[in-house]
């Protein structure tokens, strides 16, 4: 083969040089020179290395309405959370940044079973105001006629310690007497209606007697005791002198601490008290001037005095302790099991008072 001869018939196949020793060898399936005549096509590229196709304008369109109309359910349902969360705690929704004040309400016969006023449920209120920090001042509204001796005790100590580290100001209603007057003398500061019934101090204890009704009707009760004094009161037999000296010294000693609590609490001398302290009723007015109550006014002056007294200011937030189950429980259900709970608590409220056990009490009479 003669390169310059023009005659010549020119190569099929370029020739080749020498491989470089630099030049790396090729990949197998790869064409560095580009791809040859009958050599395999490259293998195609996989579908999860391309890049998605961009949706739609009308599928970012109602994807954005679907966040939208989510978003806002979901807004709507944390707020619902936020007013559950302070109806658990007592608060309703704070349209004013004006100081908290707690408020603990003592309505009705004191430790009197259903219906009356359970020593427990008020000193968890008055405990959970007590840890509260954001309270600075606590209103204790009382409308009752008392009752039991050592439940009203149980309050009035925890009133009292309440007392110790916030502004404790009590609030009379209608009727603050006897075991009602026990739980206020424990506040720093008592309010009161110019026509709140109100004092009553004193003890009293009744037995009933039905020895004549048991001979009418042939039944005849047969006792097994201890000691002597072991059925003082039996309401089957006359109370012997020996009974009644014995329930005479309890009352007297318990009046003596009744006395002692309302000295204490209102910073006056027990001979002082004692000639009004004969289980009379009288007014608020009547008390403000024996000493026994220190303003007369309603239970927005009373919160005012509070305010006053915590040196706050602004227009102050009422807070409540929250309800319990049961009150829940009648809102949800409507009125129907509000009617049927109102109607077994007058049930067992009459059925306790017909078997009242004789006791002591700091009860209006």
């Amino acid at each position: 083969m003669n390169p310059g001869d023009p005659n010549e018939p020119l190569p099929t196949t370029p020739a080749q040089s020498p491989p470089s020793a630099e030049a790396p060898a090729p990949q197998p399936g790869t064409y560095p020179e580009g791809p040859r005549w009958g050599a395999a096509p490259p293998p195609p590229t996989p579908w999860a290395a391309m890049p998605p196709p961009p949706p739609p304008r009308r599928d970012r369109l109602a994807l954005a309405v679907v966040a939208f109309v989510f978003g806002g359910l979901f807004l709507v349902f944390f707020g619902f959370l936020l007013l559950a969360y302070g109806a658990v705690r007592g608060e309703g929704p704070r349209m004013s940044g004006g100081p908290r004040i707690g408020v603990v309400e003592i309505k009705g016969t004191i430790g009197a079973g259903p219906g009356g006023v359970e020593a427990a449920s008020v000193m968890k209120q008055l405990r959970r105001f007590g840890q509260d920090d954001g309270l600075k001042a606590v209103v204790v509204r009382i409308d009752s006629p008392g009752g039991a001796v050592g439940t009203s005790q149980e309050i009035h100590d925890e009133v009292k310690r309440l007392a110790a580290k916030k502004v404790v100001v009590c609030s009379l209603g209608d009727l603050a007497a006897s075991g009602g007057f026990y739980v206020a003398v424990a506040c720093p500061k008592i309010v009161a209606t110019p026509g709140t019934l109100t004092g009553s101090i004193g003890v009293i204890s009744q037995f009933p007697n039905v020895k004549g009704l048991a001979q009418r009707l042939d039944f005849k009760m047969e006792t097994v005791k201890s000691g002597a004094l072991k059925d003082a009161g039996n309401p089957f037999r006359d109370m012997t002198p020996e009974d009644r000296a014995y329930w005479q010294a309890l009352v007297d000693r318990v009046y003596r601490q009744f006395l002692g609590a309302v000295a204490e609490g209102r910073h006056l001398d027990v001979e002082k008290i004692r000639p009004v302290a004969d289980g009379r009723v009288m007014t608020g007015e009547e008390a403000k001037e024996r000493g026994l109550v220190d303003a007369l006014g309603n239970l927005y002056d009373a919160v005012d005095l509070a305010k006053a007294e915590a040196k706050l200011t602004g227009e102050p937030v009422l807070v409540y302790p929250p309800e319990d189950r049961a009150h829940l429980l009648e809102q949800l259900l409507g009125g129907a099991a509000g009617a049927a709970a109102d109607a077994l608590r007058t049930r067992l409220a009459h059925e306790a008072e017909a078997v009242q056990e004789p006791g002591v009490y700091f009860l209006m009479r």
